[in-house]
């Protein structure tokens, strides 16, 4: 009894996975045509369950010849549902800090955006959701859940469009939401120069570790805010120093540890 023991366990935790498959599936095409399809198919695999129950050798055969197009049946039945299925595990925060999918791209895109519309003098606030979860922040705005392309971004900042007074909020490699609304900055001594969307900015920059890309309205500066801090009208190359600063902190991290050994020493 006690070598069956840890068998019993797996077969207990390998129903639980598969059961919880199964009731996101379910859940996720209940009320669309794709649910009555799904319930045939629960319904072959229940007889092919009887069928090797009670010896039905007819019924058994029929079913175990289609058994070879069964994964192929599913996979286009149900490919709208498996892609959604996948991009929720995606979206997973554990499954996010361990890989990092599409920064670069997703970097590509923003400055390429965010460089257009400082030539064109279009204000725009864009939100880059690192570690610290930004749903209260989404939630505000318009949901989009789109490819970020820097064709969308400047589309959403065109002048006396309905979004482009709120802020863009970009989650993993996706736009989640445009129009948002983000927290004014409170720190007394701010320059009066620096309109709402920087005090927005550096209102969120100062409650979360996202980084946040201005675009003056005014003057086309580029200003980034990050933890705290904003970094205001810069270059191009301060741009990207600042954004491999935050995004790749490794390399500078080391350099600062080596330039303060060099001091004390």
């Amino acid at each position: 009894m006690i070598e069956l023991k840890p068998q019993i366990l797996v077969d207990v935790i390998d129903i639980l996975i598969v059961a919880f498959l199964f009731y996101r599936l379910f859940a996720m095409i209940k009320g669309t045509r794709a649910a009555q399809m799904f319930v045939g198919l629960v319904f072959i695999v229940i007889a092919s369950i009887i069928a090797q129950w009670f010896r039905l050798n007819a019924l058994n055969w029929i079913i175990g010849s289609l058994k070879t197009v069964w994964v192929i049946l599913f996979v286009i039945l149900f490919q709208p549902e498996l892609r959604a299925l996948l991009t929720h595990v995606g979206q997973n925060r554990l499954l996010r800090a361990l890989i990092r999918v599409g920064d670069g791209g997703v970097l590509k895109e923003i400055l390429a955006a965010v460089e257009d519309m400082s030539k064109e003098r279009r204000g725009a606030l864009i939100v880059v959701e690192r570690d610290m979860g930004l749903r209260d922040y989404i939630e505000t705005g318009t949901k989009l859940d789109a490819a970020v392309t820097k064709e969308l971004l400047e589309t959403l900042f065109t002048p006396h469009s309905p979004l482009h007074d709120g802020a863009v909020v970009i989650r993993s490699d996706q736009i989640a939401a445009a129009g948002c609304i983000l927290p004014l900055s409170e720190t007394p001594g701010l320059s009066p120069i620096l309109g709402t969307r920087h005090r927005a900015a550096l209102g969120l920059a100062e409650e979360t570790d996202a980084c946040v890309f201005v675009v003056s309205e005014e003057t086309g500066a580029i200003s980034i805010a990050h933890k705290g801090e904003l970094k205001w009208n810069l270059d191009e190359g301060q741009l990207r120093s600042e954004l491999a600063a935050i995004f790749n902190p490794r390399p500078d991290e080391t350099t600062e540890v080596e330039k303060e050994a060099a001091q004390g020493a």
